[in-house]
């Protein structure tokens, strides 16, 4: 697989967002006000293409985030930080579960644990 494609409204925006969520790099050659901007994400590559049509229901795909050095909570904190909203808090008070998120143009994830806290 070469890179998972997200339709938007504004493709460098969105890209420099999920490159901050990811701290990986949008491509040398993305600019603002480009109608694609793609994320060189570890393993796979996002590509963002800007559409006219709005989101308009539920994602019918979305991405689960394990946050690699540091808690799920404080993965959670980082992404609210950088522009994201909660969109439904599945973690438990035993420490399990999940939360799900939205970038700024409303589209779904979740973070879920670190593999320390699983393992913990």
């Amino acid at each position: 697989m070469r890179h998972v494609t997200i339709d938007c409204s504004d493709a460098y925006r969105l890209g420099s967002f999920w490159a901050a969520v990811l701290e990986a790099p949008l491509a040398d050659d993305d600019h603002p006000g480009d109608p694609e901007a793609t994320v060189r994400a570890p393993g796979v590559g996002l590509l963002f293409v800007t559409v006219p049509e709005e989101k308009a229901v539920k994602n019918r795909l979305h991405l689960d985030l394990q946050p690699q050095d540091r808690t799920r909570d404080e993965e959670v904190e980082r992404l609210l930080a950088l522009g994201a909203t909660l969109v439904s808090d599945r973690r438990r008070p035993d420490g399990t579960g999940w939360a799900v998120l939205a970038d700024i143009e409303g589209n779904e994830f979740c973070v879920e644990r670190s593999a320390a806290e699983r393992a913990a």
